[in-house]
């Protein structure tokens, strides 16, 4: 991921702009667009496909998407809009477009997340897998010299070891998408040592040891890692911790979402990160977006399901060989 992209993308981050670069050089893929019936929801999607990332469908209520785009003189007629009535029937139809196979990711629109989300876990017509669904987001910081992953900050709110290790899982698959050579995966506590007294020390040993006997692969993990010695190498020296993880960790694995929340937005409003997110662990990627978003930020969590879906079609074909 080292190429500039030959687009006239806003400016922002350099990380941002290599990982669209990137994406551009694969499928733009088929994405379901749940209700966007403002100018940010709907301006983001269709600078996407401009730059040659997705190719939206537009699924809302007609009149209301026709107004926005009004708005802000958007031209939707080359695009499929596909009617709803209201907002929780445009995320039950975009989820439909994923089970008609009609689609490869679904973008959050001018919805809630919980009403979009609970289209995807449905029991009748939903989209869930064996493994657990969780968020990433991919934080751009400045004077950090790669993507750190920060997951799960906004969907699983206290998950036990077993919903770890899937989150877990779902950012090695995530950070191999985006094309990281190597993953280091460092698992999060207030401390580094293991005790009793905090028990995300214990299931962050556990975790490791289940890399151990391979019931995780793909990345190296350590934990339990303060935040200090995760990402600092001299932190890390200064405790002793010798590991390929501590101070170059790219993949931060939380305790719960408060933790991961507070960490997430504390490296965008004090440390100026911008953050793309995404939901793994569904048949297809959904890009999470928030109104807060600038459009690159935007950009890259389109970036980001086109890389996803890019790996997620290169391992069905191996499959099939």
């Amino acid at each position: 991921m080292t190429d500039e992209p030959k687009t006239d993308a806003p400016t922002g981050g350099d990380q941002y702009k290599r990982l669209i670069a990137a994406a551009q050089k694969a499928t733009r893929i088929k994405v379901a667009v749940a209700h966007p019936c403002d100018d940010v929801s709907l301006s983001g999607a269709i600078e996407a496909h401009k730059l040659g990332l997705i190719d939206p469908i537009l699924v809302g209520p007609p009149e209301r998407i026709r107004h926005a785009a009004r708005d802000i003189g958007l031209d939707i007629s080359p695009f499929e809009l596909v009617a709803s009535a209201h907002s929780h029937d445009s995320a039950a139809k975009a989820v439909g477009l994923v089970t008609a196979v009609r689609v490869e990711a679904l973008m959050k629109g001018s919805l809630h997340t919980d009403e979009l989300m609970s289209a995807v876990v449905a029991r009748e017509g939903g989209i869930r897998t064996e493994r657990r669904i969780s968020h990433c987001f991919v934080m751009d910081v400045p004077r950090h010299s790669e993507p750190l992953i920060v997951t799960d900050a906004a969907v699983n709110i206290i998950p036990d070891l077993e919903a770890k290790a899937d989150i877990i899982r779902n950012a090695i698959d995530l950070a191999h998408a985006m094309g990281g050579p190597e993953v280091r995966v460092a698992i999060l506590s207030a401390l580094e040592t293991v005790t009793s007294k905090v028990p995300s020390t214990i299931e962050a040993a556990a975790l490791c040891k289940m890399a151990d006997r391979g019931q995780i692969t793909g990345a190296l993990l350590d934990g339990p890692l303060a935040l200090d010695n995760a990402i600092s190498p001299e932190a890390a020296a200064i405790k002793k911790i010798v590991s390929p993880v501590a101070g170059r960790a790219n993949v931060l694995v939380v305790p719960d979402l408060e933790a991961g929340n507070m960490l997430a937005k504390s490296l965008s409003f004090l440390a100026g990160a911008d953050a793309a997110g995404i939901v793994l662990g569904a048949r297809v990627p959904v890009i999470l977006t928030s109104r807060a978003d600038s459009l690159l930020t935007r950009l890259a969590s389109c970036a980001v399901a086109v890389m996803v879906a890019a790996a997620r079609r290169k391992a069905t074909a191996s499959s099939v060989l």
